[in-house]
């Protein structure tokens, strides 16, 4: 008989953690699992339920207002009761809809350092639902740290994130791309792929682009993504002067052309959990250059497999730019050792571990 798991978001927006939920939704043996994707908020263009179609895994919308939704309690016990899943597995805040029933279910995976992850509503919930045995898994070492402290417990298991190594890197999309976005072949193209929020703190980013390569024109920053701050984010770069060298890219569906058409990566985040969109970029042969927060430095082999910088220190980030930029060399030599690095990132080897994570958790829950 399969093992029934049940993915349990809030959104599915192309963004780290609904990836990781989307890959084992998609990737488990079908001959030995059923998944099914439970998303609080309704459907948008450009999420990643295509993939899930494309599969046939049923995906329910529970059509979520902003704030605590008290609605949700009701409508997810209904599409459990439906599936009838022998694992919940958990994201982000979403616990706090789980009835505590079926805590014994749970496996709720911490994407991000445990003291940012949820408020205190969502520690209170989380502490109860750890006692009753949900098991907790930490995407890094850091973050294992980050919710030994908090929550005084070691987590279940440690279980990277994983990308598809293999389909990561498009040489061919190099000129192409370039072409098609209006940039020449000698442009050095700095890339960042992610929410415009206060934790990738974009704002910092361009004053570290700025601070590096504002003398160099041949430099750009095309930034991936959208949110809160895509306004000041903009106001920002017109105040710097460089409207014409920071691009705005939006929401992207060609993330893997739009890497392999660059030159390195970069990331100014405030705290973060392990960025999938580091992953990403490794898989896609470039160096990395980003703040040391988080479990950024378990993935971020510093001089290696690319160059680190303290968080909010906007001058030795666009240092670090700048030393690659204007280096092609050892960009190559940064990017060869990122893309054999991210090899041991396979998302094969994340989904064998959750798969036999579930099936521990199943017969738990059977007993």
């Amino acid at each position: 008989m399969s093992i029934r798991v049940l993915e349990v978001l809030a959104t599915l927006r192309r963004a780290g953690a609904e990836q990781v939920a989307v890959s084992l939704a998609c990737g488990l043996d079908q001959a030995q699992f059923e998944t099914a994707v439970v998303s609080l908020y309704g459907p948008f263009p450009g999420s990643l339920e295509a993939a899930l179609g494309e599969r046939g895994v049923p995906v329910w919308h529970l059509g979520k207002r902003h704030g605590l939704d008290p609605r949700m309690w009701g409508r997810l016990a209904q599409v459990v009761d439906r599936f009838r899943p022998d694992v919940l597995h958990t994201h982000s805040y979403v616990m706090r809809y789980v009835l505590p029933p079926h805590y014994r279910k749970v496996v709720h995976t911490v994407h991000n350092l445990a003291e940012r992850e949820v408020d205190g509503i969502g520690r209170f919930i989380h502490r109860l639902a750890f006692r009753a045995g949900a098991a907790p898994v930490a995407i890094s070492a850091a973050l294992a740290r980050s919710f030994a402290r908090l929550y005084g417990r070691e987590p279940a298991a440690i279980i990277p994130n994983g990308v598809d190594v293999g389909r990561g890197f498009r040489p061919e999309a190099r000129a192409l791309w370039r072409s098609r976005h209006g940039f020449a072949p000698g442009d050095c193209l700095v890339v960042s792929v992610g929410r415009l929020e206060a934790q990738k703190n974009p704002l910092h980013l361009i004053r570290a682009f700025a601070e590096g390569l504002r003398e160099t024109p041949a430099a750009h920053l095309l930034i991936a993504g959208e949110g809160t701050l895509l306004e000041p984010a903009r106001q920002l770069a017109n105040q710097a002067g460089l409207a014409a060298r920071v691009h705005f890219l939006g929401l992207r569906e060609d993330v893997a052309e739009l890497l392999s058409a660059a030159d390195l990566f970069a990331l100014g985040s405030d705290w973060e959990g392990a960025p999938v969109a580091i992953l990403e970029a490794m898989a896609a042969h470039l160096p990395v250059v980003a703040t040391a927060v988080g479990g950024v430095p378990d993935l971020v082999e510093g001089a290696v497999t690319g160059l680190l910088a303290p968080a909010r220190d906007a001058g030795a980030l666009g240092r670090a730019m700048a030393a690659l930029a204007r280096d092609s060399q050892r960009r190559q030599r940064m990017g060869a050792a990122a893309a054999h690095r991210v090899l041991s990132f396979d998302r094969t080897g994340m989904i064998g571990a959750y798969a036999q994570l579930f099936a521990r958790r199943a017969r738990r829950a059977e007993g």
